[in-house]
């Protein structure tokens, strides 16, 4: 019996996307998706990017502002774009007891839809989420206290991206591609990028990192439509090595 439930189909660029529902144990509640296949999963498996919006989009705002279908139908690729509703933009396991039975995206996210999505359609999988340095700005400390508390703000370090570059071992490699808008609204007060820089710089990786200033550009999704296209191209890459 399947657990993903089909909502609608929609051909683009020669393949498809279709939503799903189904019914998430991680997070007990019904959990929506868009699924973008290209026409090269006629043929067999392809490898898939998972597509992790921020605070306040759905499954929807990315699979249909981002331009990205038509660069994964080029490169051969699957998109995947979960239902966010239960994160706010961010995937992480709750344990307050306000949150903690529904806001459990990390699990959600690494375990349980990877697992239901490689059973039943033809992709191998890899998770894209740029999230920079949340235990120092407003919007992190904000959402953290809420789902993780206070008393142990060390537990915090886990969902933040440039605390546990700190902390990886030093044979791992990484290639990481971050574009940023220098007209970004939310660009000094919570972005933090110069932070990310920092300790690309204080673990000896900056070799392993591209971030990239780009003149004038907001946060909107005008901006990820006119990179998107380096995006998919830099997963391609590496999904296909």
């Amino acid at each position: 019996m399947t657990a993903l439930t089909k909502l609608s189909r929609n051909k683009a660029y020669d393949g498809h996307i279709t939503k799903y529902s189904h019914n998430s144990a991680e997070l007990a509640c019904t959990m929506q998706l868009n699924v973008f296949l290209p026409k090269a999963a006629d043929h067999g498996k392809v490898p898939a990017i998972y597509c992790l919006a921020g605070l306040t989009c759905t499954e929807d705002n990315f699979a249909q502002k981002a331009g990205a279908l038509r660069e994964a139908a080029k490169h051969g690729l699957a998109l995947i774009f979960p239902d966010t509703s239960p994160s706010a933009g961010f995937y992480l396991n709750a344990t307050e007891p306000k949150w903690s039975k529904h806001y459990r995206m990390y699990s959600y996210i690494v375990d349980e839809l990877p697992s239901i999505l490689n059973a039943e359609l033809p992709i191998t999988a890899s998770a894209l989420s740029p999230i920079v340095n949340p235990i120092n700005c407003p919007w992190g400390q904000k959402a953290l206290t809420g789902y993780l508390g206070n008393a142990d703000k060390e537990a915090w370090r886990q969902y933040d991206a440039t605390e546990l570059l700190k902390d990886l071992d030093r044979d791992t490699k990484v290639n990481v591609l971050v574009d940023v808008g220098t007209a970004d609204q939310f660009l000094e007060r919570e972005l933090l990028i110069p932070n990310l820089r920092a300790a690309a710089e204080e673990t000896g990786r900056t070799d392993q990192f591209t971030i990239r200033m780009q003149e004038g550009y907001d946060h909107s999704y005008f901006f990820v439509a006119s990179v998107i296209e380096d995006h998919v191209a830099h997963h391609a890459k590496h999904l296909k090595a």
